[in-house]
């Protein structure tokens, strides 16, 4: 396995993880962890797919972990309940 895989790897992990976590309550979908970890494991997938020029991912990824940075924003403005 190579540095890129390896990146790449990490990356898609901490997406999965988010999505595991929140699928068996575990996290809340609106909760910053969740958020945190979308942010950081598409920011990690689109490096590694930069990496690889594989260009489509880049552009996933990478808009993965914007709308990601949004909804934390949005989440932290919010007034809590």
């Amino acid at each position: 396995m190579n540095t890129n895989d390896i990146i790449g790897t990490i990356g898609v992990s901490l997406i999965l993880i988010a999505y595991f976590l929140n699928i068996f309550s575990l996290i809340k979908k609106e909760g910053i962890l969740f958020y945190i970890l979308n942010i950081l494991g598409g920011a990690i997938a689109c490096f590694s797919s930069y990496l690889i020029r594989f260009w489509p991912f880049v552009i996933l990824e990478g808009t993965w972990s914007i709308i990601s940075i949004i909804a934390l924003l949005k989440s932290i403005k919010k007034p809590q309940e």
